[in-house]
C-alpha cells in the first residue's frame, strides 16, 4: 500500500527503454544531441510558443531555482504561497541561485494564494524604497502542496495582478501534467495565456527518471537561463538521457495518460475513505488525497504495509481535529486498483 509520494514510484517502462536506447553508440553532449532539439520542438508545439526557449534538468529544485534567478535579481521579493515547495521543501536554493532575493509568503486556502492576499502585499511593497527589498515574482504551484487546482481563470486573475504590479509570474508545475489531465484544457491555457512567463514542467513525480523541463515564454532570458544553468552545476555532459526521457514522456501523449491514470486512483482512493468515514480534508482534484486518522488507526495501518506521511493542520482546524494524523496520500502512475482497495479492506 505504496501512497508515500509519487516520487518512490519506479520509471515507467517506456522511459526505461528510451533510455537503454538512447545509451547506444556515440552521441553529441551538452544538449547539442538532436533529441534535445526534438524536445524543443515538439514542447513549443504543444504550448503553442514557438519563440519560448526550453531547458531540461534533472531536479524540480534546479528548475524552480535557475527559472526564478532568471525572472527575479538579487534585491527583488519572490510572493509565494506560505506552504509552496520553493519556501518549504528546497533548503534555501532559491534564495541562494537569485544571489538573496526575498521570500514573501501569502495565505490562501488548500496551498492556494488568495486574490486578496497578494492585493495586500503588493499594496505593502514599497516600490522605490532603497530599504525594502523590490516586487519582482509571484510564483503559483499548480498542483498545489494540498493536492488543489489553479484553473486558466484563478491564474490569470493573480498573474494579472502581479504583471500590473510590474513583477513575474513563475509556476512551478512538478505535477502540471495532473493538472493538464484533470482541467482538459491545452498547456497553453494553463501556463503562457493565462500570464505565465517561467513554467517548470515536471516529469520525475510522473514516471520519469529524472527530468524536468524550463520552458521561458520570454526567449530574451535564454541566454542567461543557459549560463546560469551551467555556472550552477546543471547542465549535464551525457545530455542526452534526459532528452531521451523527456521524448518518450512527450510521445502520444503518454505524460497526460500516466497523469490521469494517477488522477483516477486518487478519486477512487478518496470515494473508498469517504465511504468508510474519512472524507477527505482537502479537494480531490489531481493525485492526492489527505484524510485524518486517529493516530492509533493510522499505527495499525502502518503495521499492514501502509506507506504514508503526516502532515501539519493547516491553521484554523478545530481541536479535535488536529489530534488525529493529517495524512497525505499520493497515488501515482503506477498505482493499482488492487493497491487502493488493499486499504480500503484494511480500513
Amino acid at each position: 500500500m505504496e501512497f508515500g509520494s509519487d516520487n518512490t514510484a519506479p520509471a515507467a517502462p517506456e522511459i526505461m527503454a528510451a533510455l537503454a536506447a538512447a545509451n547506444a553508440g556515440h552521441r553529441p553532449s551538452y544538449g547539442e544531441e538532436a533529441a534535445m532539439g526534438r524536445v524543443a520542438g515538439r514542447l513549443r508545439e504543444l504550448f503553442e510558443a514557438p519563440d519560448a526557449h526550453v531547458g531540461l534538468l534533472a531536479t524540480g529544485t534546479a528548475a524552480n531555482a535557475l527559472a526564478l534567478a532568471c525572472l527575479c535579481p538579487p534585491w527583488g521579493t519572490v510572493m509565494c504561497h506560505r506552504a509552496a515547495h520553493v519556501a518549504i521543501d528546497e533548503c534555501g536554493a532559491p534564495e541562494f541561485f537569485t544571489g538573496g532575493a526575498k521570500l514573501t509568503t501569502l495565505d490562501g486556502g488548500d496551498a492556494k494564494i488568495a486574490p486578496d492576499a497578494l492585493a495586500a502585499a503588493i499594496a505593502a511593497l514599497a516600490v522605490g524604497d532603497v530599504h525594502r527589498a523590490q516586487p519582482a515574482v509571484l510564483s503559483l504551484t499548480d498542483v498545489t502542496e494540498r493536492g488543489a487546482i489553479y484553473r486558466p481563470a484563478e491564474i490569470a486573475a493573480l498573474a494579472g495582478m502581479a504583471h500590473e504590479a510590474g513583477m513575474k509570474v513563475h509556476l512551478d508545475g512538478a505535477r502540471f501534467a495532473n493538472a493538464l489531465a484533470a482541467l482538459g484544457c491545452s498547456p497553453a491555457e494553463l501556463s503562457w495565456k493565462a500570464g505565465v512567463d517561467a513554467l517548470c514542467l515536471g516529469g520525475t513525480k510522473n514516471g520519469l527518471m529524472a527530468a524536468e523541463a524550463v520552458i521561458l515564454f520570454d526567449p530574451e532570458l535564454a541566454w542567461e537561463f543557459q549560463l546560469r544553468r551551467k555556472r550552477g552545476g546543471h547542465l549535464f555532459s551525457k545530455h542526452r538521457f534526459l532528452s531521451a526521457q523527456m521524448e518518450a514522456y512527450l510521445e502520444g501523449d503518454l505524460w497526460l495518460r500516466m497523469a490521469g491514470h494517477a488522477n483516477a486512483m486518487a478519486a477512487r482512493l478518496a470515494g473508498g475513505l469517504a465511504a468508510k468515514g474519512y472524507p477527505p480534508a482537502h479537494p480531490v482534484e489531481a493525485n492526492i488525497v489527505f484524510t485524518a486518522f486517529p493516530a492509533d488507526l493510522l499505527t495499525q495501518l502502518q503495521g499492514q504495509g501502509l506507506q504514508t506521511s503526516v502532515w501539519p493542520a493547516e491553521p484554523g482546524t478545530p481541536a479535535a481535529a488536529r489530534d488525529d494524523p493529517l495524512c497525505r496520500l499520493v497515488c501515482s502512475w503506477a498505482t493499482t486498483e488492487d493497491e487502493v482497495d488493499a486499504l480500503i479492506d484494511a480500513l
